[in-house]
């Protein structure tokens, strides 16, 4: 594999993100909002939510509600874990009982993208196909704009987006403890495993739980690429695939 000249000849974990603490980098967690008083989450740069009208116009207000069901403090909180020093932002297009719709979730999406986050966090998917085509164009505006997407696969096996896009970094689970374990799948769809089962999470209301899932794997490659693009903000997110790549346990890892 060809290498920028500035890299090492070996990419190893201590160049890619070695005390790196995610300082500089900007995570949006796209998902059921974020509890900010929970103490595994810390302050947010900003919490919005995402709904619709009756005319079905797009309405982006400030969060007063934070998080309704727990899955997005949950990934907040894995982010912060890995990456303390990174700015955490907020933006919700799941209610209660996780309950949403693929306008809401598109209008998230795009919003996220025009706000120019480095890592955007989608530990949800839809499987209805009439928006995969604007769930594409949205995944590569995020790509070409320098915004590494991370979208955690569906947990069934059923086609669902937006993380079955090349421009996106598609993350399934494995049931390692480290959460600086990760592999390469060579046999794609799904791109990389993370840490996903009993994962010990921060819950709504102050409380953490144990929590299994893709949803909780996809944080954890979040977390990392925070801390790779801490180290080295010029990376673009077809970089921050390659540094994953070859610092995957199953491939370089480990040092």
């Amino acid at each position: 594999m060809a290498l920028p000249s500035q890299w090492p000849e070996r990419v190893t974990r201590e160049w890619a993100w070695g005390d790196a603490t995610g300082e500089g980098v900007r995570v949006c967690i796209l998902d059921s909002g974020v509890d900010a008083a929970h103490p595994l989450v810390g302050e947010l740069e900003s919490a919005v939510t995402v709904s619709l009208d009756e005319d079905e116009n797009v309405v982006v207000a400030e969060d007063v509600e934070g998080d309704l069901a727990g899955h997005g403090t949950a990934c907040a909180g894995i982010v912060r874990a890995l990456a303390p020093e990174c700015s955490i932002a907020s933006i919700r297009v799941l209610g209660k009982g996780f309950t949403g719709s693929g306008l809401i979730l598109l209008a998230g999406l795009r919003y996220a993208v025009e706000q120019g986050f480095h890592v955007i966090n989608m530990s949800l998917s839809t499987t209805k196909k009439p928006f995969a085509a604007a769930l594409h164009d949205l995944a590569d505006s995020a790509y070409f704009q320098r915004s590494v997407l991370v979208a955690s696969a569906h947990n069934m096996p059923v086609e669902s987006y937006p993380w079955r896009f090349s421009s996106v970094l598609s993350v399934g689970s494995h049931e390692e403890e480290d959460p600086f374990t990760f592999f390469y799948n060579p046999s794609p769809p799904v791109e990389f495993f993370g840490r996903g089962v009993r994962v010990r999470a921060a819950w709504i209301g102050g409380k953490s739980v144990t929590a299994s899932g893709n949803s909780f794997a996809t944080p954890h490659l979040a977390a990392i690429c925070a801390l790779i693009l801490s180290k080295h903000p010029e990376l673009t997110p077809f970089q921050v695939k390659n540094v994953l790549y070859l610092t995957a346990s199953n491939v370089g890892g480990g040092e």
